[in-house]
């Protein structure tokens, strides 16, 4: 069955996930993550994204992302990655490709989980054993969305503006917010629906979504169609 074209809708958030090839390490010091997020920062001005949230970690990347028409967000992709891969593979004397396979993303229904994955992109290092708390860790935007560091990198998303009317209200319940684990459940939709490309929210924003793009945004339901009642006559 052929894929289906990756589903990028204009004025939404989405997850992307990166990895490395055979999850090899794409950042090895300090100067590679800030080349990589020189450059991404470009991109984004570039090619109208806004960045509300992101992780960079030693074999892969996540990115909270709002592109402002359909082709911006696949540009961004490929022009940092025009850039950055000459860059390590010259660096480290190394060939070759260093990402496996495409870029992953999913449109994310903000009213229901734009938080939950902003929270969920941020503990990554926590969650990987790297640090103990979200702050120790130098390569995410926690520390802005905590009010410890201003990020230029960052584009504050209205939802993050509703937590509070002042900025120590909104940083003051962003890090109560991340203090809250996130559910197995909530954990395990954000990466099916990652990896799969498949639009992650409530049905009625599938519904609405489907109709404005056309086409399909989750799996098709198991088992075959019912067949439609011949009309009877009179």
């Amino acid at each position: 069955m052929a894929r289906l074209p990756r589903l990028v809708v204009p004025g939404q958030p989405h997850h992307v996930i990166q990895r490395g090839n055979d999850r090899q390490p794409i950042f090895h010091d300090e100067q590679d993550y800030a080349t990589f997020l020189k450059w991404l920062r470009e991109a984004a001005k570039i090619f109208k994204i806004a960045i509300h949230a992101y992780v960079l970690m030693p074999n892969h990347i996540h990115l909270l992302v709002t592109p402002a028409d359909a082709v911006g967000l696949g540009k961004l992709m490929q022009w940092v990655g025009r850039y950055y891969v000459p860059y390590f593979n010259q660096r480290y004397s190394r060939v070759g490709t260093l990402w496996q396979g495409r870029y992953r993303a999913t449109v994310i229904d903000s009213e229901k989980y734009f938080l939950t994955c902003s929270r969920y992109i941020e503990l990554n290092p926590l969650r990987a054993g790297m640090v103990e708390r979200p702050d120790q860790y130098a390569w995410s935007s926690y520390a802005h969305h905590a009010g410890i560091k201003s990020d230029p990198y960052i584009t504050d998303h209205p939802l993050y503006w509703a937590l509070g009317n002042t900025p120590f209200q909104r940083e003051a319940a962003y890090r109560e917010l991340t203090e809250q684990a996130l559910t197995q459940e909530e954990m395990l939709l954000l990466k099916e629906a990652t990896h799969k490309g498949w639009a992650l929210g409530s049905e009625h924003f599938k519904v609405v979504l489907e109709k404005q793009t056309k086409r399909r945004v989750q799996p098709a339901r198991k088992g075959r169609p019912r067949k439609l009642l011949k009309p009877t006559t009179v």
